[in-house]
């Protein structure tokens, strides 16, 4: 079973940019907002600064590979939007991996423990 499915439509991150909770980092910033569907969701956001279409995809990559770490332990029914920052293409993603943690931490979706 997949840990977490994309989010697709426009609806849906701009619900999490009005309604949701965020958090501001050094390198990524995070909304988080439940859902129905009962399964994490996630989706990312480069943005033009961030550089050109190398540095966007680096970026992505990062921010789903640290991520990818991170999932198991996030509530399920949760929505999850990263926006990626300039800096973001820069470092690699074991060192986004605790300003990640620490942002979830604060928004409250993810869990101490490991699920089993």
């Amino acid at each position: 079973m997949k840990l977490y499915h994309s989010i697709c439509e426009n609806r849906d991150f701009r619900r999490l940019y009005t309604r949701g909770k965020s958090v501001v980092g050094r390198t990524l910033v995070t909304y988080a907002g439940r859902n129905r569907e009962g399964c994490v969701r996630i989706g990312i956001t480069t943005g033009k600064k961030v550089g050109n279409a190398v540095l966007r995809n680096r970026s992505r990559r990062i921010i789903r590979e640290a991520f990818r770490t991170l999932a198991p332990r996030i509530k399920k029914g949760t929505d999850l939007i990263f926006v990626a920052r300039t800096k973001t293409a820069y470092i690699k993603s074991t060192e986004l991996l605790p300003e990640m943690e620490k942002q979830l931490r604060k928004i409250g979706v993810i869990n101490f423990e490991k699920e089993g």
